[in-house]
């Protein structure tokens, strides 16, 4: 069986929880950050988890994560 290629760019921007769920960053904080509220700005700056709807695509980039 050969060895599977990971997808550089989905390797940069997903990490593994200790529980196996995947994390990701939320939009919306790169640019434009004057107009929006620090509440807003604080909020778009935690991880979340990937939607499980999302997750197998996902993995499938990742495959040996």
């Amino acid at each position: 069986m050969p060895k599977l290629k990971t997808k550089k760019s989905a390797a940069k921007r997903f990490r593994l929880t200790g529980s196996g769920k995947i994390r990701r960053r939320k939009a919306y904080k790169n640019h434009m950050l004057e107009h929006k509220t620090s509440k807003q700005k604080r909020r778009l700056s935690q991880l979340t988890l990937v939607n499980e709807r999302d997750e197998g695509e996902v993995r499938l980039m990742l495959p040996y994560i």
